[in-house]
């Protein structure tokens, strides 16, 4: 078989792809050894949501799997249009401009990776005890324990953390480094620690685990980080080399060997759905000969903790690890009408510029932190200032007069 574009991997970087070279006119085959989405539809950010939107673990373990289905078969729909193949299996590198799939040979101009990651597991004396899982395991159980402890103090484990201590279930969280979820300002990242300690999670920061048969818990989650999926894909074959963490080295167009891509977790850039999302269009768009303005610099992120936090940029602590000069504005839920009205009262607002006025980042929790550090991402998109900024309408009474104070802060 003959075809424009070979996309190894139906996650949101994979089918987004497709969707988006179909529509550019190229002929593409997909291929997916799993269920189509990927890890996030699956497994990751989609059915983790459904828990967080869920009033009881019951109700979470039954909608998760009725929402997970719907997406997938819309997923499905996009790659049976025309234009694309989807094929059912693994792919092997053959060379560096074909792959096998259950024994058939696929030829292409252009070859994307997409291949996802997974869990990673620490080398715990004791890891193999019935009682630990990962995040997949965790989603699939149908009885909720009573004591879950938790490995790790990332977005996985801060979003389990929130969820199950709402349904009732005696949360421990252990953590190595000092603080929680490092991709955010420390100081952001203690005050949500602080509140959700205050509810009755049980913090134990600066802890390293010895072995599991010390840990008392009906269930322990490891939630340590992800690796890159490259197994099985002989990627010698097409003269890759991975680099020393286990993920494909890419350039800033995602280019990794002769007209090989790697989008998503794979290459460990940005291990966000959107972030594989927009790394797809802008392979795409190498590929077709299109330029874009997609700012890969300036990438928001969210935890969907209770309350949750959100940011874009650096925070902080990073700019004075940089050396760069720069102001922080400061605001706060509690003197929000909107927020004292939701009786959401609870959370910070860092917003960061340079000497320039023009804005660097901002780092947040609250309620609709993520949708507040959105509006932030879009005007960093466009090189806004403090000053721009204050000249904006806000409606009131919202949220997003929170951002609106620390601009005039």
């Amino acid at each position: 078989m003959n075809t424009d574009l070979v996309i190894i991997g139906a996650g949101p970087g994979g089918y987004r792809a497709a969707e988006y070279a179909a529509h550019e006119g190229l002929q593409v085959v997909i291929v997916e050894q799993d269920e189509v989405g990927g890890t996030c539809l699956n497994r990751g950010c989609i059915p983790t949501k459904t828990y967080v939107h869920s009033a009881s673990f019951a109700e979470a373990f039954e909608r998760q799997q009725q929402v997970v289905t719907q997406l997938r078969s819309g997923v499905e729909a996009i790659l049976s249009q025309p234009n694309i193949t989807l094929l059912r299996g693994h792919a092997t590198f053959v060379d560096n401009h074909s792959v096998q799939v259950n024994g058939e040979t696929v030829e292409a101009r252009n070859i994307i990776i997409a291949t996802g990651s997974s869990a990673k597991m620490p080398p715990i004396e004791g890891i193999d005890d019935p009682r630990v899982m990962t995040s997949t395991e965790l989603l699939q159980l149908s009885q909720q324990p009573k004591r879950l402890c938790i490995i790790g103090a990332g977005v996985i484990g801060m979003e389990f953390a929130s969820v199950f201590h709402r349904f009732g279930t005696e949360v421990t969280v252990v953590e190595f480094l000092k603080e929680c979820l490092p991709m955010l300002d420390s100081d952001v990242a203690k005050r949500l620690r602080k509140l959700m300690e205050k509810r009755g999670i049980e913090f134990k920061m600066k802890t390293a685990v010895e072995n599991i048969a010390d840990i008392d818990a009906d269930a322990i989650l490891i939630a340590t980080g992800r690796k890159a999926n490259t197994e099985g894909l002989n990627l010698e074959a097409a003269g890759i080399t991975l680099a020393s963490n286990g993920t494909i080295p890419v350039d800033d167009n995602y280019h990794c060997a002769a007209n090989i891509y790697a989008i998503g977790d794979v290459n460990g850039r940005q291990m966000l759905a959107h972030a594989a999302e927009m790394q797809a269009m802008r392979v795409v768009n190498q590929i077709v000969g299109k330029t874009d303005g997609i700012r890969f610099d300036i990438m928001p992120a969210a935890i969907f903790t209770e309350p949750e936090a959100a940011c874009v940029g650096p925070g902080e602590d990073q700019l004075k690890a940089d050396g760069v000069a720069y102001q922080c504005r400061k605001s706060f839920w509690r003197a929000n009408g909107k927020a004292l009205a939701m009786n959401e009262t609870e959370g910070l607002l860092k917003l960061f510029t340079d000497t320039e006025g023009r804005l660097l980042g901002c780092h947040a929790f609250g309620a609709h932190a993520a949708d507040l550090v959105q509006e932030v991402s879009v005007l960093m998109c466009r090189d806004t200032t403090i000053a721009q900024l204050r000249d904006m309408v806000h409606i009131h009474p919202t949220l997003s007069e929170v951002l609106k104070t620390a601009a005039e802060g």
